[in-house]
């Protein structure tokens, strides 16, 4: 009887070792991720990794309202440029040094200078006023303050001072990869997988767990996120039992997939959106309105949708940047959308003056979907006689081309669902197309200016009329994104805001 426990429990123990157990979550992700350093970029793949190592001054609940995480609370001046911040006490970096006021303050001050979205805020300062005190000083008042901090691509995520201060505008480097999250760095090999591992001194927030606020619990050992660019062997690998967890699933294989009892589908509650930004920096289009409008008045959204996506029940041809219901939703200028009329494009184009002269396409075959949608839009372009030449490349070396502005003319990317519309990239002068109008600008001030929702409304309105104006971005439509999942696999994303996490799931 001793011997068959000590084999039983030898068993066990081998058990629990193998990667692939209980002890490690195995997430098959599009291709390899860019640095994780949060702050400086907004590629979805390192905010999905990432998220789970850094953390927000505040996090969004279920029903997209941000809450306290990393603060109790907040004190806000009559004028509305004067926050101080109140933060929780004896919170651990993964170094083991507790956070406090310098961290927090030298992290949004490093965010606000050179992060992807550090513009937003209008930070003058931030700067530590008290051992667990922090007090930031806008240039004006910005009604989307919280909902800006509890952003995490590419937001205001907190360091350890001395390693954002060291760091300054280049992204952190992974040996220096210290948050507060519940998994901490473990390795990263290249074409092999990112690993994270559970970090045993972290410091939970005290609330009720809620969407990404409050309690986050890491039941297990490892995460482990492994590329995979191939959609057919993800798929196939969680019907094998290799993965537990494949994202960016196309639509094609929907049939396949939806009653496979080795395979749970799970279809985003909020729809993500394709987009084919312009240059408004270099090229051809960065002067030129009236061949802007000329490519948009060529494409036909739903046929682009339909070979992109396939099934009618996972996407929805539509140009509000908002879905109906939401309290931003304005049809406002999608009067221009979805035209599909080659011969008033032909007749734009003429007018702006194109002489045939190819227009770069910067796409990656990672998402299917966004190669899908280029091929599409460059046969229907060719109908109204727009010379369009796709430049095809993994996904990682185009987040390096988009910064580079005489690299490309056009490229696609894709948007999740986001509570603010300040949260959108197209808003951010800083993000790749660099649509920065005096119309922009002035929107602006009327949208962050106040926290009056109808003031803000009415200033989303417009500004959703000035991007089918002006043409900064072409929206493809709302896209019913679904990744699948091991069925042994519990999760807390179902009423969860924003990019699959895995703290709270257990197998």
């Amino acid at each position: 009887m001793r011997l068959m426990k000590l084999i039983g429990g030898i068993a066990l123990a081998a058990l629990m070792a193998v990667p692939g157990s209980a002890q490690t979550l195995r997430y098959a992700t599009i291709g390899e991720p860019p640095s994780l350093d949060l702050q400086m970029g907004t590629a979805t793949l390192a905010s999905t990794i990432a998220q789970h190592m850094f953390e927000p001054l505040y996090a969004f609940d279920s029903s997209f309202a941000p809450q306290p995480y990393l603060v109790t609370g907040e004190t806000i001046s009559e004028d509305g440029k004067t926050i101080v911040l109140k933060l929780r006490e004896g919170v651990k970096f993964h170094n083991g040094e507790t956070m406090g006021a310098d961290d927090v303050a030298a992290s949004l001050n490093r965010w606000s200078e050179y992060g992807a979205r550090g513009k937003l805020l209008a930070l003058e300062k931030a700067e530590a006023t008290g051992e667990l005190e922090v007090t930031m000083t806008l240039a004006a008042r910005n009604g989307a303050w919280k909902s800006i901090l509890a952003y995490v691509n590419g937001g205001p995520v907190i360091y350890p001072a001395e390693i954002v201060t060291a760091a300054a505008g280049e992204p952190i480097a992974a040996e220096n990869y210290v948050g507060t999250g519940p998994y901490k760095f473990g390795e990263m090999r290249p074409n092999r997988y990112v690993e994270l591992v559970r970090f045993e001194d972290y410091t939970p927030n005290p609330g009720a767990s809620d969407g990404k606020a409050g309690k986050r619990v890491a039941n297990f050992d490892k995460l482990r996120f492994i590329p995979v660019p191939d959609v057919g062997t993800r798929v196939s690998g969680v019907q094998a039992g290799d993965y537990d967890y494949a994202e960016y699933i196309s639509g094609d294989l929907y049939g396949l997939v939806k009653d496979d009892p080795a395979v749970k589908v799970k279809i985003s509650a909020a729809p993500i959106f394709g987009l084919m930004f312009m240059n408004s920096k270099a090229g051809p289009l960065a002067d030129n309105t009236k061949l802007r409008q000329a490519i948009m008045a060529a494409l036909n959204m739903k046929q682009a949708l339909q070979v992109s996506v396939g099934e009618p029940e996972l996407y929805e041809a539509s140009g509000s940047y908002f879905p109906e219901g939401n309290v931003w939703y304005t049809d406002a200028g999608t009067e221009k959308y979805n035209q599909g009329n080659p011969e008033k494009a032909r007749a734009l184009a003429k007018e702006a003056g194109y002489d045939g002269k190819p227009i770069r396409l910067l796409v990656s075959t990672n998402y299917k979907w966004h190669f899908d949608n280029a091929s599409v839009f460059t046969r229907q372009l060719a109908d109204a006689g727009i010379n369009v030449q796709m430049v095809v490349v993994d996904w990682a070396t185009l987040l390096q081309l988009r910064a580079q502005p005489d690299q490309w003319d056009m490229f696609m990317t894709h948007h999740s669902s986001i509570p603010d519309p300040v949260l959108l990239t197209v808003l951010n002068d800083n993000y790749p197309g660099w649509w920065q109008t005096d119309e922009k600008h002035a929107l602006m001030e009327q949208f962050t200016g106040t926290s009056d929702l109808k003031t803000r409304q009415a200033a989303w309105e417009e500004l959703q009329a000035l991007i089918y104006e002006q043409l900064p971005v072409v929206k493809v439509g709302n896209n019913f994104s679904y990744d699948i999942a091991s069925p042994d696999l519990k999760t807390s994303w179902e009423n969860a805001p924003g990019f699959p996490h895995f703290w709270g799931a257990t197998k």
